[in-house]
């Protein structure tokens, strides 16, 4: 046995806790060198006497109590209970002790161990841990406030008080009840039921109400509040006030609704093209069920050969760049192509960043057919016609205006429409008028064709406009009139020749007039002499 002896004491000596050993009544009947350590006593101070040496004086009546309760139903207690120790030194010094329990029911009688650890650092921590947490709940933006299981306010911190507007004073002590509107204690007792029985109630949305009798939405998060062993032994709150985000989920609701019910095929999708949403009139312009398209590609709403649009109008998105429509052609369901026309904008977060991508969807196959009539009318014209944005290039022209300036359509649009004239700034005020005064009339201008040649036009020009009345730019005809100058000046040139020889033909009537005044005058003074003339033989100088 010496050795199973040694064995003992080394093991004892070994443990780095300070170990007592105590008879069934009350009496040490071994320590470690720990606990010399500890206690400041010698080992054979220790070894005899009773275990409540070790405890202050106020408490020895209680700890025996507690001793002998223990020994007669005894259990293993681990360390880290919420029993709060005090240990007494020699120097009559205490400390708060953290105490593990254990026994053995050796032959001559029962024998507790217990394992004694010094718990002053620990508590220190704990201290300055708690110290920590309470001015993190003072200092908190968040409203925090504690209740006993009996629903009394415990505690209230400082945003609590800004919150619902009652100080500390005047809330601590009175029931959780006076912070919700008439009637709540169904709710409230459900809540602390799961509160109670270890529950987390994250989220709850539900009402509350100020100090000034203003109701509001509010979002609570409730924990239970425990003791070391699991016992809840009231909650913690944090409460929220929602009333924006309520407004917002509602404004959102209310979207929503719109987007859902709206005529207006309207579709949202990802930057790489993934459709995320799609309201009913999406699928009746396109034939597929919101649980048929959400998910996939986008590309599938359009012919193969387009898919190269999409992916360039998204580029363009992704990179902040507005792209406010496209007209296409888009593919049903059935595999039918259609004319379509797409609103498009930018999806953005709280800080503008691009998420993705919102399209407004028309059918425009009724609009295209009108417009192939009307394009065929505009290259059936023999007039020239163009159309010229505000800053004055050309945007569409007719065959008749590749005609008149050997120019093909696709050079003409984008170029200046004043670069064709003989007189470039005479043919920059024509829709510059246009956009003061609202049309030019007959408006004569000089058009030069590439290899040289001159046409003269009278151009008649006005605005069109967008659905709102936007000038989106100018309309203009010109009417070849280079023949009916040609003939106004051949006839004027004749008109000339004609009043010239009028003229002559006048002078040489006052010539001749003249000539037969004076032939008239010298027959009257002829005959005027012959009767003046004396008669025959009796003249003067016959008289004798």
């Amino acid at each position: 046995m010496p050795s199973q002896t040694m064995g003992f004491a080394g093991l004892l000596e070994a443990v780095p806790d300070a170990l007592v050993g105590v008879d069934q009544g009350g009496v040490i009947r071994f320590v470690n060198h720990h606990t010399e350590s500890l206690f400041g006593y010698e080992r054979g101070d220790l070894v005899g006497a009773p275990l409540e040496t070790l405890v202050p004086e106020s408490v020895r009546a209680v700890h025996a109590a507690h001793r002998k309760g223990f020994c007669s139903a005894a259990r293993t207690r681990p360390m880290g209970t919420a029993l709060r120790l005090v240990g007494r030194r020699a120097d009559g010094t205490q400390f708060p002790a953290d105490i593990s329990l254990s026994w053995a029911d050796p032959a001559d009688g029962m024998l507790v161990v217990a394992a004694v650890r010094d718990a002053t650092d620990h508590e220190r921590a704990a201290r300055e841990q708690e110290r920590r947490l309470s001015a993190v709940v003072e200092f908190s933006g968040e409203a925090i406030l504690s209740a006993t299981r009996e629903a009394v306010i415990s505690s209230w911190n400082p945003a609590a008080q800004r919150l619902y507007g009652y100080c500390a004073a005047e809330i601590v002590g009175r029931p959780v009840a006076a912070l919700m509107p008439q009637d709540p204690p169904d709710e409230l007792t459900a809540l602390l039921d799961k509160v109670g029985a270890g529950q987390v109630v994250q989220n709850y949305e539900t009402s509350a109400v100020r100090k000034d009798g203003t109701v509001f939405p509010t979002c609570l998060t409730l924990s239970p509040i425990c003791e070391a062993d699991g016992t809840v032994t009231g909650s913690s709150t944090v409460a929220r006030d929602v009333t924006e985000q309520s407004k917002a989920f509602e404004a959102g609701q209310l979207m929503a609704a719109v987007v859902e019910f709206s005529g207006e095929a309207i579709i949202t999708s990802t930057l790489d093209g993934t459709i995320t949403s799609w309201n009913l009139a999406a699928g009746r312009l396109y034939g597929y069920s919101s649980q048929e398209i959400v998910g996939t590609p986008g590309s599938r709403l359009c012919p193969e050969d387009r898919h190269h649009e999409l992916g360039e109008v998204l580029t363009r998105i992704g990179a902040g760049q507005e792209v406010e429509s496209l007209q296409t052609v888009g593919v049903r369901k059935d595999g039918k192509l259609f004319a379509i026309f797409l609103t498009l904008s930018s999806i953005r977060d709280k800080d503008d960043v691009v998420l993705g991508a919102s399209a407004i969807a028309r059918d425009v196959t009724e609009q295209a057919k009108a417009f192939e009539a009307a394009r065929s009318m505009i290259e059936s014209s023999l007039d020239s016609l163009v159309a010229i944005s505000p800053e004055g290039q050309i945007t569409d022209a007719n065959e008749a205006t590749v005609r008149a300036t050997g120019v093909p359509r696709r050079e003409l649009i984008g170029t200046p429409f004043c670069e064709y004239f003989t007189d470039p700034q005479k043919a920059e005020r024509v829709y510059q008028l246009v956009f003061t005064e609202g049309m030019a009339v007959n408006y004569a201008l000089t058009l030069r064709h590439r290899d040289g040649t001159l046409t003269e036009v009278l151009y008649n020009a006005s605005a069109y406009r967008d659905a709102a009345g936007k000038v989106l730019g100018v309309f203009a005809a010109a009417r070849d009139v280079t023949r009916q100058i040609q003939a106004q000046k051949e006839a004027a040139h004749q008109q000339a020749r004609e009043l010239e020889r009028l003229a002559e033909l006048e002078r040489f009537q006052r010539l001749t007039v003249g000539r037969e005044l004076k032939m008239i005058e010298l027959k009257k003074e002829i005959e005027y002499l012959r009767k003046s003339r004396p008669a025959k033989g009796g003249g003067p100088g016959d008289q004798r």
